[in-house]
């Protein structure tokens, strides 16, 4: 199993944190695919707390926490 943790405008409609088997999503994409997120809308994505790109491979056990552009004032 991997957990997902979405955060921002990514929770919309969505659970915080999601559990999903590595079997079927071994990759970051795969993952973004299934959420229906487009890949250039994530600004920053960590695998156990480290940047990592999206074709990053996944194995069990691993955290992915993906956020999109944050803007303030």
């Amino acid at each position: 199993m991997i957990e997902v943790r979405l955060f921002a405008t990514f929770r919309e409609g969505r659970q915080k944190i999601v559990c999903l088997e590595v079997d079927q999503f071994n990759t970051i994409t795969k993952v973004l695919d299934y959420f229906q997120i487009p890949h250039e809308e994530v600004a920053i994505c960590l695998v156990n707390g480290a940047h990592s790109k999206l074709d990053t491979s996944l194995k069990d056990g691993d955290v992915i926490a993906l956020f999109p552009p944050v803007g303030g004032g």
